[in-house]
């Protein structure tokens, strides 16, 4: 089915995805779903050809998950110790040193995409996609375990080149080029600058996908001669994609791309509010340069979440939520509770505090990064306040990540008030983390920015109804219609609206129906990946247009 529209040299034929994650494959964060889910939706329903190029990393065997080596026109080398029979070199040159790093291309198709693994000793080091593991760090003491590697920067520069390479050898300029984050985003600047891209790619568009303007995601770099020799641009293109003293890839694309984020809310915050001193005030910098983010809020497959086929999501029992058959959710509930009251058995995730063995008692829930970012702070001290004023209240978190917060979820679970009412499951478990969702009445998001959010959608599909700042993509929950929310992200501001979720669940549990019916609903109106497609295939038109007029 083609729904695309246009006159024929409008028409987007091919899309090339560059990506440090894709789902099923490779992942930290949200940037995975959003990769795979629009690739297969474009693959599916657009009439695109869908490409998509992201690193073999060490802890990938290519061989299980299907893919064999491409049949490239390129000679033998070896990589790793291992001879491939088809490579091709890179320009990789350091600050003083001409030099060139070999990569093999795995290949397979998945879903109707065409997906793409570069092998390279640099990739082929790495136990994680973005930070150093605990491995990495007992074997050399200064990889600490969740530091980023020390090269990022080449890393990014290795996987963009290697794509365009690729596009050149496969003799496949691509309509759009899609790059996303700061991990992708110099590719547009090389395609338009470097002698060796910038003919066979003059009618290719792109398009940067900012998934994350914050500080530490820009992928920029200091080392501004580094920064000239590993990329091949030109000494004015580095001076003129600085944000401060830093080579930033963001503003670096400005010129040859058109840029996005994931919700329409998060980018009026990086271009119209203070908030966006969050990210170096890089929103600001890219409105002096005449650049408007465009917003589109990411998508969901809601089928993929669906509580009425519980085998396929570990559930205990099944329930529709969207007709407001919730009688299954209480058993979810039940089921979970019981496994808590036993301890597990768990195999992934490390069993703090308990709670009741009482399905009908409230259970608001957290799942995900345990980061000053997802405001567990705030979360920690509103409960604080809130477990002593109401007993019937039981809390359960499911995650890892700073240290501190871990230690303080420990010390709630063991404290007079959250003693028997709090339980914190350290670590992750995708089949648990659909047990929680299931089982939670609540589900509680109280970041301090939100670019969008993903959890807040799973939630809503189990029937666990969000209750979140309103903030960034999660504006898309409309309070006392879909969920909650709420505005001043104090301890005090998440407790009133705790308090009044509760409310309605000890007084008007009716209503409570009501929001969970209307929030499935919603979502299949608006928030499906056909829906989001729409806007994608016009941004990939805009860029189109943009690279003829360059």
């Amino acid at each position: 089915m083609e729904i695309e529209t246009g006159t024929d040299r409008d028409r987007v034929r091919s899309v090339w995805m560059v990506t440090r994650e894709y789902d099923k494959l490779a992942g930290a964060g949200g940037v995975k779903d959003v990769c795979r889910q629009l690739a297969e939706t474009l693959a599916a329903r657009s009439g695109c050809m869908v490409r998509v190029i992201l690193p073999r990393y060490g802890f990938m065997d290519p061989v299980r998950l299907g893919f064999a080596l491409a049949d490239l026109d390129g000679p033998s080398g070896r990589i790793g110790g291992r001879r491939y029979a088809h490579t091709f070199d890179v320009d990789m040159n350091y600050t003083a040193e001409e030099r060139r790093e070999t990569v093999a291309i795995w290949q397979a198709a998945i879903s109707g995409v065409t997906v793409f693994l570069v092998e390279a000793d640099r990739f082929a080091a790495k136990r994680d996609v973005y930070t150093y593991t605990e491995e990495d760090e007992q074997e050399v003491a200064w990889q600490r375990k969740g530091g980023g590697h020390f090269d990022y920067f080449a890393m990014n520069v290795l996987l963009q080149k290697t794509a365009l390479d690729l596009m050149l050898l496969l003799n496949e300029p691509a309509d759009v080029v899609h790059c996303h984050d700061g991990h992708a985003a110099t590719l547009p600047a090389i395609m338009r600058e470097v002698c060796g891209y910038r003919h066979f790619f003059r009618r290719s568009g792109a398009l940067v996908t900012v998934h994350n303007a914050g500080q530490g995601y820009h992928q920029e770099v200091g080392d501004l001669a580094f920064a000239r020799a590993v990329t091949g641009l030109p000494q004015r293109v580095i001076m003129r994609g600085r944000l401060g003293e830093n080579f930033d890839p963001f503003i670096a694309a400005a010129d040859y791309a058109i840029l996005n984020t994931v919700s329409e809310q998060y980018g009026r915050e990086l271009q119209q509010t203070a908030e966006d001193g969050r990210t170096g005030w890089l929103g600001h910098a890219l409105l002096e340069r005449g650049v408007t983010l465009a917003g589109v809020t990411n998508g969901i497959d809601p089928a993929a979440f669906d509580p009425s086929a519980p085998d396929a999501l570990g559930l205990a029992a099944g329930y529709d939520v969207g007709r407001g058959d919730c009688a299954g959710k209480k058993e979810c509930k039940r089921s979970l509770l019981a496994a808590i009251a036993a301890c597990g058995p768990w195999e992934q995730v490390r069993q703090y505090g308990a709670l009741a063995l009482d399905e009908e008692r409230p259970l608001a829930t957290f799942i995900g990064r345990l980061t000053t970012q997802k405001g567990v702070d705030i979360l920690i001290r509103a409960l604080r306040q809130l477990l002593p004023h109401e007993p019937s209240l039981q809390v359960l978190f499911l995650g890892s990540g700073t240290a501190e917060f871990e230690q303080e979820l420990q010390q709630l679970a063991v404290s007079d008030a959250g003693q028997g009412r709090a339980c914190f499951l350290k670590g992750y478990d995708a089949m648990l983390a659909n047990k929680v969702y299931a089982a939670g009445d609540f589900f509680v998001i109280p970041s301090r920015y939100e670019p969008c959010g993903l959890t807040d959608y799973i939630a809503q599909l189990f029937g666990n109804l969000p209750i979140v700042h309103r903030v960034g993509g999660l504006v898309k929950v409309v309070d006392g219609e879909t969920g909650f929310s709420y505005s001043e992200n104090t301890p005090a501001g998440l407790a009133g609206a705790l308090a009044e979720a509760l409310r309605l669940y000890r007084d008007h549990p009716h209503v409570l129906r009501t929001i969970q019916m209307a929030a499935v609903e919603r979502i299949w109106r608006l928030h499906t990946w056909e829906k989001v497609m729409e806007a994608y295939l016009h941004l990939y038109r805009r860029a189109m247009a943009m690279a003829g007029e360059q």
